[in-house]
């Protein structure tokens, strides 16, 4: 019995989601690169490296090829590349969002400060629902 397709889409996701198969991912968009060129960009051991490869490899998301004593890893297909551009667009949108709830947020707790306080540091006007504070009593 075949998988549904939406199972075989949910593999697909998990082996895209590692950090380290992220970047591969992302530097094999632009060339081909040794594993000696990743190891440096990508900053973790070689084994582990490795073994992020060998995912990318069963999955046919890339290919390797020996050139002399270096193997060289490339993308299976384009659209690997967009499809990383995509996530980046979605990404970029969502945090953009996330920005403007932030900015909202700051503002709207700085105009409660200042109602809070009013004008030069004095009280301003108790808001609905909070007691004012007791003045205390003058030092003698």
């Amino acid at each position: 019995m075949k998988a549904p397709l939406y199972q075989l889409k949910a593999e697909f996701f998990k082996t895209l989601g590692h950090p380290v198969r992220i970047r591969v991912l992302e530097l094999l968009s632009t060339r081909d690169h040794a594993v000696s060129e990743m190891l440096a960009d990508v900053d973790v051991e070689a084994a582990h490296l490795s073994q992020q490869l060998a995912v990318l490899r069963r999955s046919n998301l890339v290919v390797a090829r020996r050139e002399g004593s270096s193997v060289y890893y490339s993308l299976t297909s384009p659209q690997v590349a967009e499809l990383l551009a995509v996530a980046r667009s979605i990404l970029s949108g969502v945090l953009e969002g996330q920005a403007e709830l932030l900015a909202d947020l700051h503002g709207s707790a700085e105009r409660e400060s200042k109602q809070a306080t009013g004008p030069e540091g004095q009280e301003g006007p108790t808001p609905p629902g909070r007691t004012p504070s007791p003045t205390p009593p003058p030092r003698t």
